[in-house]
């Protein structure tokens, strides 16, 4: 189980313990977190679940593979190398204290 916490586009924190083995989308969704919409249910066929990644957190995830990468193209404001889709991030201990950040809107 990894504590992780969401940062709503204003502010707004939400922290919550997500069990290993689901992403770091699914522990939104799952506690009612705004501003990740998931719209695909994490195919990885949209951008819709695009968050800012903490710099400190940025060389402590695994690599975006290609697919991430071509849907991070449509993304609202990417920023490269701290914008993921939490789609892709498997929870595990190793994740424990992640902190994202929502970006203004998702498309």
């Amino acid at each position: 189980m990894a504590k992780i916490t969401y940062i709503e586009h204003g502010g707004t924190e939400h922290v919550v313990d997500v069990a290993n083995g689901l992403t770091v989308m699914e522990g939104a969704r799952d506690n009612g977190i705004p501003g990740i919409e998931a719209d695909c249910g994490g195919a990885c066929a949209c951008s819709t679940c695009h968050v800012y990644v903490h710099p400190d957190w940025v060389e402590k995830l695994p690599p975006v593979d290609p697919m991430e990468e071509d849907m991070l193209d449509f993304a609202f404001e990417p920023k490269p190398g701290q914008s993921r889709l939490t789609c892709q991030l498997k929870v595990t201990d190793d994740l424990d204290g992640l902190v994202v950040q929502m970006p203004e809107k998702q498309i």
